[in-house]
This record gives C-alpha cells, structure tokens and sequence, in this order.
C-alpha cells in the first residue's frame, strides 16, 4: 500500500502546446499506440474568448433524451468534442443550441446548404436571446456584415472552396480565420468526406431508440408502406429489351406507378395533410410535377425560389404536395410535413431512406389519439430492378424496429380519373422516354448546392456513331485556354 502511494504521490501532470497543425497528426498517432485522447475545452475559465449574452429563452423545453446527450457532452464544467447521435426529427438542432448557450462563446456552425443556414438562423432567434445583430450568414447568396458577430452560419462548400473567390467572401474568410471560435458545430457532420470523420463513424458504433422516442410523443407514429405497382405490357417489353443503363426510366415512369402516385396524393390532400414527393430523376421529377401541376425544387432551383416554395408549402393551405429531388434528403425542416411518397430513390441506399424518413418525423400537433399520424409510401414497379433496391433499402429501418405494410392493390383507384388512364396517354409516354437521352436516365448529381459545381459538371458517357455525329441533341464546346504569359509582360495589353 506505502509503495503504491508513494507511485500516486510521484505522477506529475505535464502541460504543453500543440502546433495547430499538427494536430491531427498528433491524435492519429495516439490512436495506432491505442492511447485516444480525449479532446476537452475548459470554456468557464477561458479568459481570451469573451463571454456572449446569449441563454436560452424561458419557454424552451429540452426533452429527457436532449439533456442526456448534452450530459455527455458536459462534464467536470467542461466541454468534450464529439458526435451527437439522434433519430432525424429528434431536435438535433436545439440540442446545438443549447451547447452555444451553455459554452457561451464564440459559434460557428457548419450545414451542408444554404437551406439549412437559413433554418439554423431561425432556431437559434426562436430557442435563444441571440438576435440578428449577433448572427451573420456567409452562404453564395447571403454575405451578412461579420463585425460584431458572435454567431457564423456558413456552408462546408464555402469553407472548403479552393478557386478565387470574390472580393467580399475573401473579406469574410480573413475574418473567419483571425477569430478564435469557442464551439463549432458541424451539422449532418456525417456527411463530410474526411477520412477522420469516416473512421470515427465506423469504429464508434451507436445505438439510439426510435421506437422508444415514438411511444414517448418525441417523434411522429410513422406508418411504412410498400405500394406494388405493376408495369404495362408495352412498358415491361421495352423494360426488357432496352440496354440496362436506360432501364431505370422505364420503372420509375411506369404508367401505373404515377397513376398510384396521383391517387395518394388526392387521398390526403382531402385529408388536408402536407405531402412531400421524393425523386432523385430530374426528368421524372419534373414530368410528375408539371403533369399534376404540383411546385418543384431541385439542384439548379435558387435560394430565393427555394425558400419561396417551402414558405408556400408551410403557409399557404392551397399548397399541399411539392415535388423534390435529393438535395431535400438532409437538412430541409418541413415539420409540417406528415406525408411522404417516393417515387424514386438512390439504388439500395439505406442512409437515404433513413434520411427521408426524417423529413416526417416531427411531432406531430394535436393527433395523439390516431394510430399514425405520419405516412411514408414507397412506389415499387413489380418484377423490375426496383424490387431488390427497395429491401436492402429497408434495413436500417426494420433494424430500428418499424415495419413494412405492402399493398398490392388500392381500393377507388381503378374508379378515379387518373393521368395515363387510357392506351394513348399511356403510348404518348412511352414515346417520350424512348426519345430521352442518357443524361435524362441518371440521377441528379450530388455536388453540393455551390454555382461552381454545377458550372463545372463533366461526365463520361457512352455513345454510339449518330451520338458523336450530333444525335440526341449533343454538341461540341471548343474553350480556348489562356496562354501562360510572364510576369513581366501581364500588365502589357495585347494589341
């Protein structure tokens, strides 16, 4: 017992700087000696950073499960880095929130749109005392003034952006780096493409109760189901013989699929519910929405057509049913929402069905005593492709404990008046979708919301003869590029 308390008395605790460059270097080396460090910051004693007038409101409630995640987070008066892990719809952005308000310094937050900077935005005014004068946003379309500002909400595209940028955003990125940021929180931060980010996420292995949440009222009473429809005769044959990477358009326009999609759409618009209709295919995105004269959003949608239409949807009763593409998969809160139809999807991506499933998993106001109070349809051409997809899709979601209800056959379908309900109708589409081209096949890009990625989309597709000859409305873009001039010469103008 004397020799180890003499051991006890002799431990000297050692304290140094790190280079803020190394320190990445300095915690993967730890971990390969299987000595992980545990990264903390002692804000109540931090003198340098100034402390913000910033606490949350009165009347906002945090949730049993929000407390106990901050708990975590919170201990010995200090504050640990880490990764919150909640089920979508759950309050992930309050629990933020209230971490900005309890460290009381300077923020920044980081979202993966600018969609989601702008609901950030206006969580922290609802939850929090932080007003405008406190926040600044720094998106491609807002460019808020930052002196003064305790508060940042930015995009991880315009951090990381590496070409030139204007004369304003420098401004900002200079004011950015001379700050010295107490908390940042990195929302969807499992969507970062770090080979960090992307280790933590597969070793550390976390668990959180959905169905626990639901019986609780956290979280919407979410009804899954599998809606089966088959393919025409004159669709499947097409299905069959064409070449497979045009396959996809063939099930996810199958006649009787928008048909289903139309009916379910009426059924609860007369039930005054809030629909979202979900297709990664820009081409079968619009054709549904222009078809049932329904407001669409996807990548090349502006900011300020984006949240036009997401204000018409959450405010104005006559709009009930908007049409998206994946770029509303993470970020887009639309707690109004208690009905979802999915008319195509990423392959068997099983972090998207989750991902969509959030979009309705708000709690729902005053429909405690239905059974559900949330639907979420998944349309399915039968025998297709399709079919596989849709199981490995599921998974995630079993595993969390839901079920899948697969309806074959909908009663009042066959009687409505529905679109592409004759021969005509029906072989008009069908000539529409043999004339598409490869790039109305794909799904749309996932490059992020930034004008520069868009700009600078190239791909590699197969062709035929005719294609290259100026088939399928394909052209050559000749680009000159600069020819590289000295120095000495640049500011001489060429004659």
């Amino acid at each position: 017992m004397d020799k180890e308390d003499d051991e006890a008395v002799d431990l000297n605790t050692v304290s140094f700087e790190v280079i803020q460059d190394q320190i990445e270097v300095l915690q993967k080396r730890c971990i390969e000696l299987e000595y992980p460090l545990l990264a903390e910051y002692d804000f109540r004693n931090d003198t340098t950073n100034p402390d913000l007038n910033i606490d949350l409101k009165p009347s906002t409630m945090l949730r049993p499960y929000q407390e106990k995640s901050l708990q975590k987070m919170f201990g010995n008066g200090r504050a640990r880095s880490g990764v919150i892990v909640l089920p979508c719809g759950a309050g992930k952005t309050l629990t933020g929130v209230t971490a900005a308000c309890t460290v009381r310094k300077r923020c920044l937050v980081l979202c993966t749109s600018g969609v989601a900077v702008e609901q950030w935005r206006s969580q922290f005014k609802m939850w929090s005392t932080a007003d405008d004068s406190m926040i600044c946003r720094f998106t491609s379309d807002a460019k808020d003034k930052p002196m003064g500002c305790s508060i940042c909400i930015s995009t991880y595209s315009m951090l990381g952006h590496t070409t030139k940028r204007s004369w304003e955003a420098e401004k900002v990125m200079e004011w950015l780096q001379t700050q010295e940021w107490g908390l940042m929180l990195l929302d969807e931060v499992h969507t970062i493409p770090a080979k960090m980010f992307r280790r933590v996420l597969t070793i550390v292995h976390s668990h959180s109760n959905w169905l626990e949440l639901e019986k609780k009222g956290y979280i919407a009473k979410v009804q899954c189901a599998e809606v089966w429809c088959p393919m025409t005769a004159k669709f499947y044959r097409e299905y069959l013989n064409v070449r497979p990477s045009k396959r996809m358009l063939f099930y996810v326009m199958n006649p009787n699929k928008c048909r289903a999609c139309e009916f379910l759409i009426k059924y609860h618009e007369q039930r005054n519910d809030k629909i979202i209709v979900f297709s990664d295919n820009v081409f079968a995105l619009k054709s549904y929405a222009i078809r049932l004269n329904k407001p669409y959003l996807y990548g090349p949608t502006s900011q300020g057509e984006r949240l036009q239409i997401l204000q018409n949807f959450v405010h104005n009763p006559k709009v009930n049913t908007i049409f998206v593409s994946k770029v509303a998969d993470n970020s887009f809160d639309l707690p109004e929402a208690n009905v979802l139809i999915q008319i195509s999807s990423h392959g068997g991506s099983r972090r998207q069905e989750a991902q969509r499933l959030g979009r309705i998993l708000r709690a729902k106001k005053g429909s405690v005593a239905e059974e559900y109070n949330a639907f979420f349809y998944t349309l399915v051409s039968k025998d297709t492709l399709e079919c596989q997809y849709s199981q490995k899709r599921q998974r995630f979601l079993v595993n969390q404990g839901y079920s899948y209800k697969v309806v074959t056959q909908m009663a009042g379908m066959d009687e409505s008046e529905l679109a592409y309900s004759t021969m005509a109708e029906q072989d008009q589409l069908l000539q529409k979708i043999l004339a598409a081209n490869d790039t109305d096949n794909e799904a749309e890009d996932d490059r992020g919301d930034t004008k520069a990625a868009l700009s600078m989309k190239v791909t590699r597709k197969e062709g035929n003869m005719s294609s290259v000859s100026g088939a399928d409305d394909r052209v050559y873009m000749e680009y000159s590029r600069p020819q590289k001039v000295h120095p000495l010469f640049k500011r001489f103008r060429r004659v």
